[in-house]
């Protein structure tokens, strides 16, 4: 005689139990909420260490160090640095164009690239694969790149030679490669291609719009290094070519000229070095630089949290 199989079903899970798996209880909630108070204080303190020790005088800084109740405020190190509007406006105006359009050639650049090599059915993907990894092991050098962007692309002193070095990177290439590779659906770039659709369609309205969150992380880090950047200009831009420096050239040429200055107090006229601010001048620059760049993190944020809700393959 054989066992009377079971017919009964399993119970499904209904709402009130899959809310009963993601219920926090009170005391795990309290103590979640206060870890990430406490590591946001620690990312935020020492940007706000920094604007204290700005606001701060020279006399205080020299008597106290630094410290975040200093003996005197002052506003001499911005109103120093206001009297080089011109020149600092200037400068703005080159690294906000040299990163914004750096930026943009190089998510062209290395999204397009990274496409045409995650495509199985593309003959030279193993040849330019091995092609552009090849300079991540082995580089030119300083001096051949200076010969091939001066002698033969005649780069030097102009917009190009700032946004086009750092405009592709292999490191990046290789990571939209393998994000295209493993996220966008060959189903869907196949459907597509059935409805009479070309690669630079596909590549526009479908790929794209779900690679945003790829796309957003690569922009945030092409932005941050053009904005950073000042070796470029150093290297490629004459004394003459003022008017393309980027502004963080122009601010370490004011630190270093103050700091020349300082060295040479026994050679300047009496009392003019001690009003020079040479301590606070480094903090004044931190906020300078860094302040525009934070107004870019909501912008890419925004495509972080709508990228992730962006295209889905349906049975």
């Amino acid at each position: 005689m054989t066992a009377k199989q079971s017919t009964r079903k399993p119970k499904a899970l209904g709402t009130e139990g899959i809310q009963k798996f993601n219920r926090v209880k009170p005391a795990t909630n309290v103590f979640i909420t206060v870890l990430f108070i406490l590591l946001a204080l620690m990312t935020l303190l020492p940007a706000v260490f920094v604007l204290i020790l700005s606001l701060s005088s020279e006399r205080s800084i020299q008597a106290v160090g630094y410290s975040f109740f200093p003996a005197e405020w002052s506003l001499d190190t911005y109103a120093y640095l206001w009297r080089d509007k011109e020149v600092i406006g200037r400068a703005l105006f080159n690294s906000v164009f040299v990163t914004v359009g750096g930026t943009f050639i190089g998510l062209v650049l290395c999204s397009t690239m990274g496409y045409a090599l995650s495509r199985p059915n593309y003959y030279l993907k193993k040849f330019y694969t091995v092609f552009i990894f090849i300079p991540m092991l082995f580089g030119g050098g300083l001096v051949a790149s200076f010969m091939v962007n001066t002698q033969i692309y005649n780069l030097r002193n102009t917009y190009w030679i700032l946004m086009l070095p750092l405009a592709c990177s292999t490191f990046y290439i290789i990571i939209m490669r393998t994000f295209f590779q493993t996220t966008v659906p060959d189903s869907v770039i196949e459907s597509a291609k059935i409805d009479g659709a070309r690669q630079f369609r596909i590549f526009g309205q479908i790929v794209l719009p779900i690679s945003l969150p790829a796309i957003a992380t690569i922009g945030l880090f092409f932005t941050f290094g053009f904005w950073n950047d000042w070796f470029l200009a150093r290297v490629y831009l004459n004394t003459n070519r003022q008017d393309l420096y980027p502004l963080q050239y122009v601010l370490i040429s004011i630190e270093r000229n103050i700091e020349f200055m300082t060295r040479s107090a026994q050679y300047m006229t009496p009392g003019h070095v001690e009003k020079l601010p040479g301590e606070t001048i480094r903090m004044a620059i931190v906020m300078v630089v860094v302040l525009p760049i934070a107004c870019s993190y909501p912008f890419f944020q925004k495509y972080f949290i709508s990228g992730l809700t962006i295209g889905a393959v349906k049975g």
